[in-house]
C-alpha cells in the first residue's frame, strides 16, 4: 500500500478529502487538495482530490440554480404586490426545497461511496467530473 509523505496511505488521504468535502465544507477539502497537488506525486490521488473539489462545485452550482427559481418568483411576487394585486406562489418554493433535498441526498451518498471506495484506491466513474479531471490534471 502506497504511503503519502504524511505517512498515511494514499487511499486514506483521498477518503479524508471526500469526507471533509462532505462534512467539513470547502476550506478543509481545498486545503487538503492543495497539499496533494503541491506535494504528492501519486497520480490517482491527485486526480481524485481534484475530482472531489469538482464534484463539490457541481453540486453547489446545481443547488444554486435550483434556488434561483424561488428567488425570481419572490421578486415577481413583490413586484405584483407593489401594484396592489394579491398574489402568492408557495408551490414553487416547496418544490425547490424538495429538489434541493434530493440533490443533497445524492451528493451525500456519492461522497460516502467515493470515500469508502477511496480507502482501497477505487473510484466511481462520474462522467462530468472525470472529463474535467482528464482534461486539466496531469
Amino acid at each position: 500500500m502506497q504511503k503519502t509523505k504524511l505517512g498515511i496511505s494514499v487511499g486514506a488521504l483521498c477518503a479524508a478529502i471526500y469526507f471533509t468535502g462532505l462534512f467539513g465544507g470547502y476550506f478543509v477539502a481545498v486545503f487538503l487538495t492543495g497539499y496533494v497537488l503541491l506535494v504528492e506525486n501519486n497520480q490517482w490521488l491527485r486526480r481524485n482530490a481534484v475530482k472531489a473539489i469538482v464534484l463539490m462545485i457541481i453540486f453547489s452550482m446545481a443547488t444554486t440554480i435550483v434556488h434561483l427559481i424561488p428567488d425570481v418568483m419572490d421578486c415577481m411576487e413583490h413586484i405584483i404586490l407593489a401594484m396592489g394585486i394579491d398574489f402568492t406562489e408557495k408551490f414553487v418554493t416547496n418544490l425547490t426545497i424538495a429538489i434541493t433535498g434530493v440533490i443533497e441526498i445524492i451528493q451525500k451518498l456519492l461522497f460516502i461511496i467515493l470515500g469508502v471506495k477511496a480507502l482501497n484506491q477505487g473510484t466511481i466513474h462520474v462522467p462530468t467530473a472525470d472529463r474535467f479531471v482528464n482534461k486539466y490534471v496531469d
